[in-house]
């Protein structure tokens, strides 16, 4: 049965104006809608602009160090070494990428229906005009065979990818996760001392410090940003399947193993790869993307664990002047920063786990599964580094509070059961009377009941502890029962 009345349906198809006829067209992702403004460092690396322009970079970078060589002149007979003034020309074409060269490979895409062989004629065009600006006697308008030289489009697909990749991971991906992990540690270095109620499957627990709970996080961060830091990204130029077959069949007296490695390494800033199919392997990729979601995953139960603080009152949250927490109830103040980190969180995990699982698979020597999927990695990326925005800006509004944090210990007095009982086990141990099953006697103390400050020192004064472990136990409080959790925070 319909709702709505057809005719009212009717109405409303006939008279609204289509969305999809509005320009600049309407983003369906919300990385170029909603959170374009966060997610826009991504774009500049890891959009499809950007990776044309770095594909621009490998084709024109390969034609330089086949004219100029690796020290001994031109590896090509008759071509002669380019100048500082061809070279300017030619790196331009990346460095000046703009909108108007992205409507030209545009142009040259809808008729080839290729990307690689657009950029390819992008630079040919960019070799006919150069006579307009360097002089008459240019040859570079010769020399349109030394683009894509012996090249399969994935020799400029993997090296282009890796380095978009290094590039949104080093500059912006990184430095926001650092970000957070320094956040994190000042904090962790100011509330050593702070103590604060344990939960345990939720329920009261030896208390800790609320710099040592934040310095766990730091530890776990650290130790996988180390390995993102560190991480190699490979590369490779050696043809159709991988046995530099054009390469020798033209020039069989060029060493191509050292001209792959020289342009893979030293030109491009990759590590390289040399045995592989058509595609390099993508193996680096599946690495890098676990880690990052593993990172996400930590970030996730991060978010998670600062948010029950909020609820519980542990944490105190700074309202935005103007904001509005909730559209009926004005007095709320929604933890929605971590609520947006956690959404984003899991999607990027959801995008980087099936990264990892289909890139390092491909049908013999070539399917194209991987061209389609590594158009998803600045979505990977992009939901994370919204998800770590969210998180920061979330973690820069919270506060300790204090009376929450002193009540909640104060409530229980009970969590001492374990020293005592353990100085009772020691006790027993040194041939002390009276020190049999010492949990079951704390337990049946404390367990169910309401247990105050008197009721614990009346307990400890029944026992035949020597008066330093005597004294020691009296001490003891809630607040001050934390162990050394203040020094391990120097672990972090």
């Amino acid at each position: 049965m319909d709702i709505m009345p057809a005719a009212f349906t009717a109405s409303y198809m006939v008279v609204r104006m289509k969305l999809t006829d509005i320009t600049p067209a309407i983003a369906v992702s919300p990385l170029d809608g909603r959170y374009q403004r966060q997610a826009a460092p991504i774009a500049e690396y890891l959009s499809e602009p950007a990776l044309n322009r770095e594909r621009i970079v490998v084709e024109v970078e390969w034609m330089i160090l086949l004219a100029n060589g690796m020290g001994n002149g031109s590896l090509i007979p008759g071509v002669q070494p380019f100048t500082d003034e061809e070279m300017d020309y030619l790196r331009s074409l990346a460095t000046d990428f703009d909108a108007n060269s992205i409507e030209q490979l545009a142009a040259h895409e809808a008729i080839t229906h290729h990307d690689v062989k657009a950029v390819e004629y992008f630079i040919d065009d960019a070799l006919d005009r150069a006579p307009s600006v360097l002089g008459e006697n240019c040859d570079l308008p010769r020399l349109k065979p030394l683009v894509h030289f012996a090249c399969t489009s994935e020799d400029i697909n993997n090296l282009s990818y890796a380095r978009c990749i290094k590039q949104a991971i080093e500059l912006v991906w990184l430095p926001a996760a650092e970000a957070i992990v320094n956040h994190l540690a000042e904090h962790a270095e100011q509330y050593k001392d702070m103590p604060l109620l344990a939960l345990t499957h939720g329920q009261p627990a030896t208390p800790t410090t609320l710099g040592k709970e934040l310095s766990v996080y730091v530890y776990r961060l650290r130790r996988q940003l180390e390995r993102i830091a560190d991480q190699e990204y490979l590369g490779k130029i050696n043809g159709a399947t991988g046995t530099f077959g054009a390469h020798t069949a033209a020039l069989p007296q060029v060493d191509w193993i050292a001209v792959s490695r020289e342009f893979v390494e030293t030109r491009l800033g990759l590590t390289w790869n040399p045995l592989t199919t058509q595609i390099e392997s993508h193996d680096w990729q599946a690495e890098l993307y676990s880690t990052i979601s593993h990172v996400n995953h930590i970030l996730h139960n991060l978010a998670q664990d600062v948010w029950m603080y909020i609820s519980r009152g542990v944490f105190a949250q700074v309202p935005v002047k103007g904001a509005t927490g909730s559209s009926t109830m004005p007095h709320k103040v929604n933890p929605i920063r971590f609520e947006n980190a956690e959404a984003n969180l899991e999607l990027s995990c959801a995008l980087l786990d099936s990264l990892a699982a289909t890139l390092v698979e491909s049908r013999w020597q070539r399917d194209l599964t991987d061209s389609t999927t590594q158009r998803n990695i600045g979505s990977a990326l992009g939901y994370s580094l919204l998800a770590l925005d969210n998180l920061l800006g979330g973690l820069k509004s919270i506060h300790p509070n204090n009376l929450v944090i002193e009540r909640e210990l104060n409530e229980n007095w009970e969590v001492l059961g374990e020293p005592i009982q353990t100085a009772m086990r020691a006790a027993a141990l040194q041939g002390r009377a009276g020190m049999d099953k010492p949990y079951e006697k704390v337990k049946e103390l404390m367990r169910g009941h309401a247990i105050s400050k008197n009721d614990v020192e009346r307990f400890i004064d029944t026992l035949d502890f020597d008066e330093a472990t005597a004294q020691r136990l009296r001490a003891l409080t809630p607040a001050t029962y934390t162990g050394i959790a203040s020094t391990l925070v120097e672990f972090d």
